[in-house]
């Protein structure tokens, strides 16, 4: 999706050129009107930026508020590269597109009036199985065996994961906040602790703690003991899959997205970077799948979620009220894992694009 520029390439060489396109249909319909807009001039990031002011989408039901909006539309940095790649989407013979209709059927209509390359739901494409020799090393398998272990432990439905994906990690003054929010809540809890980079270095992604008590409140293990785990590195499909686990607070980007799907886990919200603001809204107004930390929550504000909003969210997570949402995401696991299977949505969209390449 940000290496458009392979188009030009299969035009000098006669050949279709097609976009697998990473994110969901609804950040894919979200991103072709924005582009539309920009392009005529209607589009001011600016003015919608943390404002509750409001943006109809195609694919959503409900208007989106600038507060909402995905950080690479609002980040003057990002807008003019991301509208361009969205731009030569259009030229492109089709569309790839890693989601299921059931899981965005708002969205894939909107995409396939005719007005935008022809639309394949191919997803859920994930990665399931990680096994010894690939992205983890030697310390990271023995650690996976360990959170099992541990998980193995738990009643079932019980734990509640908290993961911030490949990218998240928080300062200080953040963590403390999640762990006064963990303590008070009394829940059962996995949560992976990242080292944030460090400021000023040509640092991108986090790294691991020597020792997670570095990162932590004094204390916070000792009261927690029996009660919690602090873990670095998360074999996150392996956590998902788990029985014990019965809620994740995720940041939604879109590869937790669909592995909380899948596995039929439901999620509380917390976005930080890119299209992840989308995502939460999606989850929690229109599936009624996920219940709010935050919905329009920026990494790049600087702002501290207080305790109080962490406890609440991970309250309604897991308590008992939540029943309907806990059903509704087993019943979009169901659809997810038929979507893939022979004569599912997906099934049939790989078949279509297969014919229309060959034919083509």
């Amino acid at each position: 999706m940000f290496c458009t520029s392979f188009i030009n390439v299969a035009n000098e060489l006669g050949a279709p050129s097609y976009v697998f396109y990473t994110c969901g249909a609804t950040c894919l319909a979200f991103m072709l009107h924005v582009q539309s807009l920009f392009d005529r001039g209607e589009f001011d990031p600016a003015e919608l930026k943390d404002s509750d002011a409001e943006l109809a989408i195609p694919g959503l039901r409900d208007p989106l508020q600038g507060k909402q909006l995905p950080s690479v539309v609002v980040e003057a940095d990002w807008l003019p590269t991301v509208m361009r790649h969205t731009r030569r989407t259009r030229e492109a013979k089709g569309i790839l597109v890693n989601t299921f209709h059931d899981f965005e059927s708002q969205a894939v209509a909107s995409l396939t009036t005719g007005q935008t390359p022809p639309l394949y739901t191919v997803g859920p494409i994930i990665d399931l199985k990680l096994k010894k020799g690939d992205t983890a090393g030697e310390k990271e398998i023995a650690g996976e065996t360990e959170i099992v272990d541990w998980l193995d432990k738990q009643p079932e439905s019980s734990v509640v994961f908290l993961c911030f994906g490949s990218m998240g990690s928080f300062d200080e003054e953040q963590v403390k906040e999640i762990a006064i929010a963990l303590e008070a809540s009394g829940q059962r809890f996995l949560w992976s602790l990242r080292k944030p980079p460090q400021k000023g270095k040509p640092e991108f992604f986090p790294s691991e703690y020597d020792d997670v008590k570095e990162g932590l409140p004094e204390g916070f293990l000792d009261r927690t003991d029996g009660l919690g785990k602090v873990i670095g590195w998360a074999p996150q499909t392996r956590i998902l899959a788990h029985p014990s686990v019965g809620g994740f607070v995720s940041h939604c980007g879109w590869n937790s997205t669909l592995e909380s799907t899948w596995f039929g886990v439901p999620v509380a919200t917390w976005p930080m970077h890119a299209e992840q603001q989308l995502n939460a809204v999606m989850l929690v107004k229109e599936l009624e799948v996920a219940v709010e930390i935050r919905m329009s929550y920026r990494k790049t504000s600087g702002e501290v979620v207080p305790a109080e909003e962490i406890e609440r969210g991970i309250r309604g997570l897991m308590a008992a009220e939540n029943e309907g949402r806990r059903i509704k995401a087993k019943e979009m696991s169901d659809k997810c894992r038929k979507a893939v299977e022979d004569g599912g949505s997906s099934y049939h969209s790989i078949g279509r694009f297969i014919e229309d390449v060959i034919t083509d």
